[in-house]
């Protein structure tokens, strides 16, 4: 079932079969290099980290984030969008990733809307935050392109790394 379409995709909740997918993606060089490490290594690496983020946070909150499937390519996974409610943030913010080959078709751009109009349609959100790093100049563009303007500097994270917070208010 999906969550969302699009003119070129799908979203759609994870599951453990996506174990392959995400083990892929967290280990490309623009995850690592602008989202970390999460020491996702083995598929059972990936079953777990689906399990106890992905769908924990469907179950709790209702959304999370969502693979994005590529209708053109008989509905291939090539990345993930969503909504994601950290604790370490006063709100939910949106996330985005694809796999390499992907980046810069506007994937990012088309999913990431889809996921704006369900955080205000459907989840019925005020705002929704943007977190990213000030080095990390296509996911600035992309939030700014989104309508999300520059609030200020945080460092929410245990890694007291400066992020820039974008933030966009729906009324």
């Amino acid at each position: 079932m999906y969550i969302s379409s699009t003119e070129r995709l799908h979203l759609a909740e994870l599951n453990t079969n996506d174990a392959p997918f995400i083990l892929e993606l967290l280990n490309t060089p623009n995850w690592l290099k602008f989202i970390g490490d999460r020491k996702i290594n083995t598929t059972k690496d990936a079953e777990d980290y689906i399990t106890n983020h992905h769908i924990k946070s469907y179950r709790e909150n209702g959304f999370g984030f969502f693979k994005v499937l590529l209708k053109s390519e008989n509905n291939k996974v090539i990345g993930c969008c969503g909504l994601i409610k950290r604790p370490e943030l006063e709100g939910v913010d949106i996330g985005f990733a694809f796999l390499p080959e992907y980046e810069r078709k506007g994937f990012g751009f088309e999913s990431a809307s889809a996921a704006l109009d369900l955080a205000k349609e459907k989840y019925k959100l005020n705002e929704v935050l943007g977190i990213v790093l000030p080095t990390n100049p296509n996911s600035i563009k992309l939030l700014e392109k989104l309508g999300l303007t520059y609030r200020k500097t945080v460092m929410p994270f245990e890694t007291k790394e400066e992020l820039l917070l974008y933030t966009k208010r729906f009324d």
